[in-house]
């Protein structure tokens, strides 16, 4: 009879506990790690760090009461207020628009929709200057739609209009260009099946659709807006530049720069940053809350 052997039972630890920042001390799969965060690092530190830095200590030079006087003089508190206002009505209207055009180009097949598509990009591959140029000789007073909207009574050259139709302009291939490869990626089955369920046209579109497309319509708008408030090729030709009436933001900066009071352009600048930098957090805020709402 053959003895049975009883191994004794092998001592069982608990799981070592991880530090909290052990997680930084794992090997990556991927090589490189070290040398691509190096670069990234430096290269953010040199080209956005640092410009911001001396955009944000140079208006100091005024003093606190004099940074103050500088931002809200008349001529400055208006060309803001022109830019950012113009900026963001521009993005409002191209997100529709934006919409529109990339639902015709994904969902429709027809002669020159080709040609359409790399119209689109026009804005991408003129520069601003040609822009202006080609915008305020349509619609100067004496121009082919600039003569057609005087005879209704709108002046659109060397007006506010005209800045409005320039940024709606430079802003549209950003709404387009971020919505349609998600247009193109929805599944159509989604679709026949929400129509099979007895949904109509507007339901499809408002339960189905724009909750998929929210987030990169939102994107858009914001690149779009934040591509208006800097803008100054474009639409410096067609404003006209009065003070107080017609001029932009960047203008005022240019004016400035060339007064020699680069502690007053520093603080224009400064504070388009900071009202630029307010704008896109709460675009991205609502974007990322339209997101979580589509995952449920």
């Amino acid at each position: 009879m053959s003895e049975r052997i009883i191994l004794p039972n092998p001592i069982i630890r608990p799981p070592a506990r991880k530090l909290p920042f052990s997680k930084w001390r794992e090997r990556s799969i991927l090589p490189g790690f070290g040398l691509s965060l190096g670069i990234t690092v430096t290269y953010l530190c040199l080209i956005v760090l640092l410009p911001l830095a001396a955009l944000a200590l140079r208006p100091w030079e005024l003093g606190l009461v004099g940074i103050w006087e500088a931002l809200t003089a008349d001529r400055v508190a208006a060309a803001l207020k022109l830019s950012f206002g113009l900026s963001a009505l521009a993005a409002l209207l191209n997100a529709p628009l934006g919409l529109l055009i990339a639902w015709t180009l994904t969902r429709y097949s027809f002669p020159g929709r080709r040609l359409l598509d790399a119209l689109v990009d026009l804005p991408f591959a003129l520069p601003t200057a040609v822009a202006g140029i080609a915008l305020t000789a349509i619609y100067a007073p004496n121009g082919p739609l600039g003569m057609l909207a005087a005879k209704i009574g709108l002046k659109t050259a060397y007006s506010p209009l005209g800045i409005f139709i320039a940024l709606v302009f430079i802003g549209l291939p950003f709404v387009v260009r971020a919505v349609q490869p998600v247009l193109e990626d929805i599944d159509h089955e989604v679709e026949e099946a929400a129509q099979t369920l007895g949904a109509t046209d507007f339901q499809r579109a408002l339960f189905v659709i724009l909750p998929a497309v929210g987030p990169a319509l939102i994107s858009g708008v914001s690149l779009a807006f934040a591509r208006a408030v800097g803008e100054y090729g474009s639409v410096v030709f067609i404003a006209g530049n009065m003070p107080l009436k017609t001029e932009i933001a960047p203008l005022l900066i240019v004016i400035k720069l060339e007064q020699y009071d680069y502690a007053g352009a520093a603080a224009v600048g400064m504070a388009m940053v900071l009202i630029s930098f307010g704008a896109l957090v709460v675009i991205n805020a609502a974007q990322i809350l339209l997101a979580r709402r589509g995952r449920k």
